[in-house]
């Protein structure tokens, strides 16, 4: 039995799958990015009951590590990166 996010909005590319060992796979755009196991999986199933699909996005994103940093303004400016 698998259990998918639907994409809505404030889509950031994060969806998950429900294992029948209670395991969370993340994926983002298509492709594994975690897999939650345990304790982890417990706190991230108790939790997404609870969000939005927004917030459970940027939950998906800080779990994964795919979040954003702070900088990307910065480094779209630095000279090796401009077009």
């Amino acid at each position: 039995m698998s259990m998918t996010v639907q994409k809505q909005t404030n889509d950031l590319g994060f969806t998950f799958t429900k294992t029948k060992k209670a395991e969370f796979i993340i994926h983002h755009n298509g492709r594994r990015a975690a897999v939650l196991r345990g304790k982890r999986a417990l706190a991230f199933r108790e939790d997404m009951i609870s969000l939005s699909f927004a917030d459970l996005q940027q939950l998906m994103a800080r779990l994964t590590g795919n979040y954003k940093h702070g900088n990307e303004r910065t480094a779209k400016n630095h000279p090796r990166n401009r077009s």
